[in-house]
């Protein structure tokens, strides 16, 4: 009796054992397995590098907001220039063109348009026979000018009243030419040189079509750019997270500031029902805060500025939307973390100023959730993820978000596909075991790709680059996201990498034998008990 009563609880033992084992791999987070994530960007924060085709439809789409010019008069054959950046009169004296020769567009329309400085006055004329100044710190209609252009790449400028610019023959930017001028060489006809017109984000694509016509594009891409079938594709390679940005925006559906367009909040309720049905859980990540954190596109900015650490009222609406989210989502079984903040620029965010917000924000969260991960991003540039362990932010429950790309920076540009391997070995490798052993937040890799400066890497080599980014990522107390499940550059495409061989994942179709292992777990236990039950009949034989 003794016997048999021991074999039991041998095999009731090892039955648990195995079952809480498998229990464990496949609850996400909560249930003590990392996070193997990807993000869905490009999807509610738009980023036209992500799917170009967006802009495709904009009139003028070269000068939209941000877009930088330069103007050189074809008379004088000198540069339109705001010396000192700013805050005096316009001249036209400059041979050559750098930043004081160059303007920042604010689009009002197709055609219309106001020009900011390198120190942020506008270009203002109050009405016809005025000189140019850059002096104005606002912009309304005094500060609006219209832009006719031809093939050639030169263009009119005109004030509200129709009155054409000229630029004088004593070097000045005044609003008197009489007529209407030809495109032959005349004081009113200026050479405009795009200098960049690199920022394609919400603002841009917005104010680009109008309205109602950004309204229909962005409804189109919302219900198609992702859908239920992505998160089985998820499900089926193992991924138990998706880190999903969004734009301060949303917590105003539906009927956002403009130019934003509402009709955000369908998408990520459908994505948190969509993860539900799969055992895949959320982070909800603020990726553009009002006025711009780094002056990006993917924090709609609207001309390359960062205006969110400049005001107080910035920072309360920030901390009202981390509300409206954390309330929102808090409570939903999919739900599992709020980042505050993507990538705060080191440059422009002061670190007391930052800290200062994560630690409101997490105490936002806290209302709605004990146990949700509030998550913290490290500022980009020159800044030791160690400062935000030396702060006390929260108690509990915290992540640092890292972000790694061997990408954006000189150092990788001549680096080989070895280099970049080994760069993730030694460089990489050390700071996650270093921030690891850190009595502090845990350790989250929220953005990577597996992508690289090498114009010609091999199949093979983006394999062994992939393989080195997810052993070393693999460590990181909290886990990783790729950036992004669709992207039309297909290396930062993670189905793309996926459906053809570039990236292995070491159990990417766990979640596809998980029933098998169930019934493999049932069928050890079956066998164990009879084996165990020869064994007894033996032993009682003898």
């Amino acid at each position: 009796m003794e016997l048999v009563f021991s074999k039991w609880v041998f095999v009731f033992s090892l039955c648990c054992w195995l079952i809480f084992s498998v229990a464990v791999a496949v609850e996400g987070v909560h249930g003590g397995s990392k996070v193997r994530g990807v993000n869905l960007g490009g999807w509610l924060v738009i980023e036209g590098w992500i799917k170009p085709s967006l802009f495709d439809g904009i009139p003028n789409g070269d000068m939209l907001d941000g877009t930088q010019v330069q103007f050189k008069s074809v008379t004088l054959q000198k540069y339109v220039s705001a010396e000192n950046g700013g805050g005096m009169d316009i001249s036209v004296d400059r041979d050559d063109a750098s930043s004081w020769e160059t303007f920042k567009l604010w689009r009002v329309s197709e055609l219309e348009f106001q020009f900011r400085t390198t120190q942020g006055q506008f270009l203002t004329c109050y009405g016809n026979g005025c000189s140019v100044s850059a002096t104005a710190t606002s912009a309304s209609s005094t500060e609006t000018f219209q832009i006719e252009r031809n093939n050639n790449g030169k263009v009119h400028i005109k004030i509200k009243s129709g009155t054409y610019l000229q630029a004088t023959m004593d070097n000045q930017l005044t609003a008197d030419y009489p007529g209407t001028p030809g495109w032959d060489d005349n004081a009113a006809t200026f050479e405009m040189t795009i200098v960049a017109n690199n920022l394609h984000g919400d603002y841009q694509l917005a104010n680009g079509y109008g309205h109602n016509k950004a309204k229909q594009v962005l409804e189109k891409h919302r219900n198609t750019f992702l859908n239920v079938g992505d998160f089985e594709f998820l499900y089926r390679h193992g991924i138990n997270n998706v880190r999903i940005p969004v734009g301060w925006w949303i917590a105003y559906d539906p009927d956002p500031p403009a130019p934003f367009i509402g009709g955000t909040l369908e998408a990520p309720d459908n994505a948190f029902s969509w993860a539900e049905d799969y055992s895949i859980k959320c982070i909800i990540d603020l990726h553009a805060a009002p006025g711009s954190q780094n002056g990006m596109e993917h924090s709609a900015s609207r001309d390359g500025t960062t205006g969110w650490p400049t005001s107080s009222d910035y920072i309360s609406q920030t901390l009202h939307v981390i509300d409206f989210l954390a309330s929102r989502y808090a409570k939903h079984p999919a739900f599992l973390g709020i980042e505050l903040l993507n990538e705060p620029s080191a440059a422009e965010v002061p670190l007391d100023m930052l800290v200062s917000y994560y630690k409101q924000g997490y105490e936002v969260v806290r209302k709605y959730s004990p146990s949700a991960y509030v998550i913290i991003c490290q500022r980009i540039g020159s800044a030791d993820p160690l400062e935000l362990y030396q702060a006390d932010i929260g108690s509990h429950n915290l992540v640092v978000d890292l972000h790694y790309y061997n990408l954006f920076d000189t150092f990788f540009v001549n680096l080989s596909a070895i280099d970049n391997i080994q760069f993730i070995y030694k460089s990489r490798e050390a700071q996650l075991q270093a921030l690891n052993g850190a009595n502090g937040p845990l350790v989250f890799i929220g953005e990577w790709v597996n992508e690289w400066n090498v114009t010609s890497g091999s199949q093979s080599e983006y394999q062994d680059f992939g393989r080195a980014q997810l052993e070393v990522y693999n460590a990181a107390s909290f886990g990783w996201a790729y950036w992004t499940l669709k992207n039309d550059r297909k290396h930062w495409d993670f189905e793309w990498n996926i459906r053809n061989n570039y990236l292995r994942l070491s159990s990417s179709e766990k979640k596809v034998f998980n029933s098998l292992r169930w019934l493999l777990l049932a069928s050890i236990c079956f066998y164990q008990c009879q084996i165990l039950e020869l064994v007894e009949n033996w032993i009682r034989t003898c």
